[in-house]
């Protein structure tokens, strides 16, 4: 069903952000004035900018935790404990409130002065620093997966869907996660895209990010379930799964103290590159509608979203809030309404300059159009509206 949602739904509309953005050259907000001046469109842009500003701030409250438990893992914090009491320990870490305010701080800070230095020498220098490391750590983590007892079990639970216990929860949380993970409907996509030279082919880059953010679920889903198997241990799911049960298994696992480390250290740099992505959003829009230079815009943004993160990190239902609200609401419905403007307002001849190559239309054109015309809003619209409770099917 996720992969459904990446590939017929997600590739669609990350491809009409790329467009709306190269053809604005502009932030999320701005693209639109740009794009129809004069109409009430641009309310996609200040949904797409406040997805982005109340997603970072509960998100840099998990990054926080990333931090504190690579430090746990480095001070073998979890050795000899039982799954019990590192569970004890994990309600004392994030259930402590200075302390997950603490390291959202740090957090924040850290990818503050990444966004600080700007696309070229901050963000581009940071991404190509960071994602060979990652693919490093999951390689590494995937032998030693596979090579425990048990490791096929977890393969086949991975890999043999039980479609009987497919439900419309699941169906709606693999619309919210597919949107979340390729960044869809929050204006990091569009924010990117006007980054994009006019040489650059918008639906390789659509088809290669979003290819390349599934291959690598999937490679850490491979490091991670045979292992939790292998041991004998509930799947789970959630924040549950990485900071309970993987210090268990790391007890268990020889030379568990170094994987502990580095599967931590890979949390938390795939957590700085999401937080890059939201923060430069809103600091576009700063700069841009409000003309902050990029150090200020950074800065106040980071710290207006830290503010909000402290009332997360201390209040369980500001986050819960913020988190469904975002997931199920502004991030569908911000694609929903993204896909209408590039099929209906944008204009045909708009969107075939934007995917041609090499002076061609794009052979994909008649296809791309009448799906994000037709079956990408339909399938986007039945989904919200089933999760919203005004739908029954």
């Amino acid at each position: 069903i996720y992969l459904i949602f990446v590939f017929g739904i997600g590739v669609p509309v990350m491809l009409s952000e790329l467009i709306i953005g190269r053809k604005a050259q502009s932030n999320y907000y701005g693209a639109f004035r740009k794009l129809a001046p004069g109409t009430k469109w641009s309310v996609i842009g200040i949904m797409g900018v406040a997805s982005a500003f109340m997603i970072l701030s509960f998100y840099s409250v998990v990054a926080g935790w990333t931090l504190e438990y690579v430090i746990a893992a480095l001070d073998n914090t979890f050795a000899g404990k039982s799954p019990a009491e590192i569970k004890d320990v994990y309600g004392i870490m994030t259930g402590t409130s200075w302390r997950s305010v603490l390291f959202m701080l740090i957090f924040m800070a850290l990818t503050a002065f990444i966004v600080q230095a700007g696309v070229q020498k901050g963000i581009e220098r940071a991404s190509k620093a960071l994602m060979p490391v990652l693919f490093v750590i999951v390689a590494i983590l995937i032998i030693r997966s596979l090579t425990l007892e048990g490791a096929a079990e977890g393969l086949r639970f991975l890999f043999n869907p039980d479609f009987s216990k497919v439900s419309t929860a699941t169906v709606m949380d693999a619309l919210g996660q597919a949107f979340f993970s390729l960044s869809l409907g929050m204006g990091a996509i569009a924010t990117y895209g006007s980054y994009i030279s006019k040489k650059e082919s918008l639906g390789q880059t659509a088809v290669f990010v979003s290819l390349f953010d599934t291959i690598f679920a999937v490679l850490v889903a491979v490091a991670i379930f045979p292992a939790v198997f292998a041991f004998g241990l509930e799947p789970g799911q959630g924040p549950g799964l990485v900071f309970v049960t993987f210090p268990g298994i790391f007890n268990q696992m020889a030379g568990g103290y170094f994987f502990a480390i580095i599967f931590f250290v890979l949390l938390a740099i795939t957590a700085l590159t999401s937080t890059i992505s939201l923060l430069e959003v809103v600091v576009v829009y700063f700069v841009e509608e409000l003309k902050m230079k990029r150090g200020i815009a950074t800065w106040v943004a980071a710290g207006s979203m830290s503010a909000l993160g402290a009332l997360c990190a201390v209040n369980t239902s500001v986050f819960s809030f913020f988190d469904s609200t975002s997931s199920n609401i502004l991030l569908p419905l911000g694609g929903l309404l993204t896909v209408i403007f590039v099929g209906w307002i944008l204009g045909k001849k708009v969107v075939r300059k934007e995917l041609e190559e090499d002076g061609k239309t794009a052979f994909y054109f008649k296809l791309f159009i009448p799906v994000i015309r037709f079956i990408a809003p339909i399938a986007i619209a039945m989904v919200f509206l089933n999760g919203m409770g005004l739908l029954k099917f």
